[in-house]
């Protein structure tokens, strides 16, 4: 499995993102999952 190494300034940004017992794992698909709806919505606004 790949790992990934942060800067601390990204691990104290990811850490005021978490609720209650979410895991990084978690916080990180969600993350991914809006950043790609929103493209989805950009790249589709035009039509």
């Amino acid at each position: 499995m790949p790992s990934v190494e942060l800067e601390e300034e990204t691990i104290d940004r990811l850490e005021a993102l978490r609720v209650d017992d979410e895991s990084y794992d978690e916080l990180v698909n969600e993350l991914i999952n809006i950043y790609e709806t929103s493209e989805y919505t950009l790249f589709h606004a035009g039509d």
